[in-house]
């Protein structure tokens, strides 16, 4: 049970987390799927929309108004596989990276802040270790 309450804890912790750190971002029409989106390409390199549905675990379909509409503000680009010319890969493009870069500026800055000023040396880093483990978990 002790790992179940660990879990429910963890959870709720996340999802503020992350509600907060979306709130940080700046209001410029990506949308949590786009930075998403931007964010596999930029850790991963060019994907197909299959690629990017599994590792986001969303069916294609779902995706192909957010990749039109990142697309068309110039933040990726598909181009047409040489091999099978009906698969198309997609990149980020330097604009997406830069912009992507902006969010995580944003975001990353928030949290430092916060931690700086809420959390004393020794809480510091058990929160660095607890990212850690996270990663890990995250991984396996």
């Amino acid at each position: 049970m002790e790992a179940y309450e660990t879990a429910v804890q963890l959870r709720r912790a996340s999802t503020r987390l992350a509600l907060r750190l979306r709130a940080e971002r700046a209001a410029d029409g990506l949308g949590s799927t786009g930075v998403a989106v931007l964010g596999q390409l930029h850790r991963r390199g060019a994907l197909t929309a299959s690629e990017i549905a599994s590792a986001e675990r969303m069916q294609p379909q779902s995706l192909t108004r957010v990749l039109a509409s990142l697309e068309e503000q110039g933040l990726i680009a598909r181009e047409q596989d040489t091999q099978d010319r009906r698969r198309h890969t997609i990149e980020l493009t330097d604009r997406g990276r830069q912009l992507l870069k902006e969010h995580m500026r944003t975001s990353d800055d928030w949290l430092a802040e916060a931690i700086e000023q809420r959390l004393n040396p020794t809480e510091r880093a058990v929160l660095q270790l607890a990212a850690g483990i996270l990663d890990q978990l995250l991984d396996g």
